[in-house]
């Protein structure tokens, strides 16, 4: 599974990064996450920070074990969660032009056993329209929260 959904948002990338690096905040900026419980935060950057992210989805509650592999300040951060017999990716990436910021959120899935295959064949189709849904409801959530508090 890839997605990649993109907002333009009337603000700087610095204002932007602010935003999208505060994960520990952001169940107040987005609205389809229910809490945010940090269990390791670095002494520096963003690299190893640890969260368990809680949301609804198909109405039931769910929570992930989500950790940022890879960052650059004001450019983009990379996330890896693993549930369910799949590895999720996700980055968060940043662009200027035009003064606008344009806000990229691309998403992967990978399965790790027959198990994952199998369920990723019967619902690929299905999750892919609810996780585009998903990130594009949580790109436009941030954009308004900053457009909001510029």
């Amino acid at each position: 599974m890839k997605v990649s959904k993109s907002v333009y948002i009337n603000s700087t990338k610095e204002k932007v990064w602010k935003v999208i690096s505060d994960i520990e905040n952001s169940s107040d900026i987005i609205s389809g996450i229910n809490k945010i419980e940090i269990v390791n935060k670095p002494k520096d950057g963003l690299i190893g920070l640890k969260w368990k992210e809680t949301r609804t989805i198909f109405g039931k509650e769910s929570t992930e074990t989500m950790w940022i592999t890879d960052s650059v300040e004001n450019e983009y951060y990379k996330t890896r969660a693993e549930s369910h017999g799949m590895i999720y990716i996700s980055e968060l990436k940043i662009s200027e032009g035009g003064g606008k910021t344009k806000l990229t959120m691309n998403f992967y899935g990978e399965t790790t056993n027959f198990f994952g295959k199998i369920m990723s064949f019967i619902f690929s189709k299905m999750m892919n329209k609810s996780t585009e849904k998903m990130i594009l409801e949580d790109l436009n959530d941030i954009k308004n929260y900053i457009e909001e508090n510029n």
